[in-house]
Parts: C-alpha cells; structure tokens; sequence
C-alpha cells in the first residue's frame, strides 16, 4: 500500500536546528534543508506531512517550509523521550494509515530521475508490510546506523527480507549476527533514514509508551525487531545518497552534491579547482 501521509522527526533539544540550515538547491534555488525534504515529498505523491518539533520552534518551523507551510501538522515534542517517542507523537496524525518517516537531518540525492522517496514507494506499491531504505556501510560507521539481518530476495538484487534490527551493533556482534551475503567484505546494511511503515508500527508504540516508566527512552529500533518477527518486512537499497547535516562537513557534502547535481555543475567545478589552488594548507600538528 502507498502512504499519502509522512512524518518527519526534527524534535532533537540539540539538532532541531538543522533542518533549518540553509542549502542551494539544485536548481540554484536558496531554501532550507526541511523545504528540500518537503520538495522530495510532496512530489513523489505524500499528500500531507507532520513534523515533530521541540517546543518554541513553530514559527520557525512554519517559516522554513516555504511554499508547503499549509500542508504540515507542526507536533511539538513536549518531553523528549526517545526517538521511538517523537514518532510516536505523531499517532493521531497517522492514525490507521501507513506513513513515510524521515529524518529531518538527513537530504537524499537520487543518482536516477525518480527521487529516493518515489524509489522506496514504487517499492510499497507491491508490498503491504514495512520498507526500510538501506545502504551498505562500512563497519567502521556502525556506531552511527541502526542494522539489518536480512537475505537477499531471489531475482531482485535491491531487495532484501529482514529478519533483525539492531541498533548501532558493535562490528563484532555484526561480524556474528548481520552478514548479508553478497555484500563487500566489512559491509552491513544500515539504515538509510527513510522507511515506509504500517499502522501496526504506531500500535506496537502504543503498547511501549505505556510501559515507559520515569525517565526512561524509547527508541523506534525494537518496534522495528519487532515487526521484523511478526510479518515480511524488506529492506531497499536505493540508488541515492544521503547526507546527515549534523555530521562534521555533513552540510557542506550535501551542498556541494546538490550544487553538482544540477545545471550549473561546471560553475561549482570551477570555483572548487579555484579554491583548491588558492586555499592554505592545514597547519600539521606535531
């Protein structure tokens, strides 16, 4: 089934500033890193978004959506608990639908014409259960990804059934649990920051808010365990990239991408060589 409906978590109390950064788009368009997402969105055929806020940030919030302000539900997170919670606060937005989650950090650049959201729900229009986009990492990034147990499906080298989902797996336990046969040796399937899921998802939250006791995280990892047990769920790989703008120079990659990808490419090549050749070398610590 086809979500019309996508959630976009952007309540971190330390990150909730970067889906307001400011990027040059493709196009050579200035917009914010959220307008982007929501570009990516509304054009793959989500008919209508929420995004997860800290508290005190609506009006920017509003502001940074641009053109798309009157298609969101702007859902503060009151009492950060978790990220399982912050998806979780978006229960009755979604209701008994299927629905898109993103990250509000996280941009996509597609290497084919149909964006990395439209890829993942041509995916969905074939598969009633859960869809986690992945991309194969190398085992020195584990700390930063959820992972994936999963086989390949026969015919269909992008997609594979999950059969476990852990969160930030030591390359240890990833060397015993989660090789994907076929992969790079070193290689595991982490998650992209883009997954398509069902209702059954918020329910299976439901159930886990309720046993929060005080002070106690929720995060969405072993909802997902969780449904990886209880009906097929497949992972795909897509072809894109993503950039997690709160990553050290997160940002800047996504820029120069974006800026490359689009028609104006030999202007930015250019200036790149230009500031190549006049910038200082780092100074070397001794």
């Amino acid at each position: 089934m086809i979500p019309t409906k996508a959630v976009v978590t952007a309540a971190s109390p330390t990150e909730h500033h970067l889906p307001l950064q400011t990027l040059v788009d493709s196009e050579g368009v200035a917009k914010t890193a959220l307008a982007i997402i929501l570009d990516d969105l509304f054009a793959s055929g989500i008919e209508s978004a929420a995004v997860i806020i800290h508290p005190g940030t609506r009006e920017a919030y509003l502001q940074a959506a641009g053109e798309h302000a009157d298609r969101l539900t702007l859902i503060e997170q009151d009492d950060p608990r978790g990220f399982g919670h912050a998806v979780w606060s978006a229960h009755k937005f979604t209701g008994d639908d299927p629905f898109v989650l993103l990250l509000g950090d996280h941009l996509y650049l597609s290497s084919e014409e149909s964006s990395c959201v439209r890829q993942m729900l041509e995916v969905a229009a074939t598969h009633d259960g859960c869809i986690s986009a992945v991309n194969p990492t190398h085992e020195s990034q584990l700390r930063y990804y959820g992972t994936v147990a999963a086989t390949r499906v026969p015919a269909s080298p992008s997609l594979f059934v999950v059969r476990d989902v852990v969160e930030k797996p030591t390359p240890t336990l990833a060397e015993q649990e989660l090789i994907v046969p076929g992969l790079r040796a070193g290689n595991y399937l982490c998650f992209f920051g883009m997954h398509s899921l069902t209702a059954g998802v918020m329910e299976r939250l439901e159930e886990e808010v309720s046993l929060l006791g005080g002070g106690e995280m929720l995060g969405l990892t072993p909802t997902l365990a969780f449904m990886a047990r209880s009906e097929k769920y497949l992972a795909v790989e897509l072809a894109g990239q993503r950039f997690n703008v709160g990553e050290r120079y997160g940002l800047l990659r996504a820029q120069l991408s974006l800026a490359l990808a689009g028609p104006h490419r030999d202007e930015v090549l250019t200036d790149i060589i230009e500031i190549t050749a006049y910038s200082r070398p780092g100074c070397q610590s001794s």
